[in-house]
Formats: structure tokens, C-alpha cells, sequence
């Protein structure tokens, strides 16, 4: 299991989050098993998403379905940036 975290802006955090959780089928496209997500004020999001295949994941993001449901949210490509978690510390 692989963990990417996915920061954007975004034009309205409510319109992001209406959006966001009509995209069931294009996660799981993405081999996404969970995410759990974040909004801060008005226009900033984080998300983590738990993926069973990372090479999956990242093509699917790249693709015009996943580019077209960031466009409906109303999510600022430009601003997209993606952690994958690649490093464990357990203190």
C-alpha cells in the first residue's frame, strides 16, 4: 500500500468537496482504497489517498477524466502539488 498526499488550490472549498465526493469510480480507477482530505478556509485542500498501485495511480492521474473532474471541482491545476510517502519514522 502506497500513501500520496495531493495539495491544491482551489476556487471555493465547498464546490471542491461537492465535486470531490462524486468521483468514486474515477478513485477506484486509480486503485485508491481510502483518502481522507483537509480544507483550509476558502480555497486550499490536502488530501491523502491510500493506493494499491502507485503506477496505476499516477497514469490515471494524468488522464483527461482525472483532469476534467479537477476542472468541475474547480481546482487550480497550477497549484498541484503530490507528495508520494516514500520515508517511515516511529518514535
Amino acid at each position: 500500500m502506497h500513501r500520496v498526499v495531493v495539495v491544491a488550490e482551489v476556487e471555493d472549498t465547498a464546490r471542491w468537496e461537492e465535486g470531490f465526493r462524486t468521483h468514486g469510480d474515477l478513485f477506484r480507477s486509480q486503485t485508491v482504497s481510502s483518502c481522507q482530505y483537509s480544507m483550509m478556509g476558502d480555497h486550499e485542500v490536502a488530501v491523502c489517498f491510500e493506493v494499491e498501485d502507485l503506477d496505476t495511480y499516477m497514469q490515471v492521474l494524468e488522464s483527461a477524466a482525472t483532469e476534467e473532474a479537477m476542472a468541475i471541482d474547480g481546482l487550480r491545476r497550477e497549484t498541484v502539488k503530490i507528495f508520494v510517502m516514500d520515508k517511515q519514522f516511529t518514535p
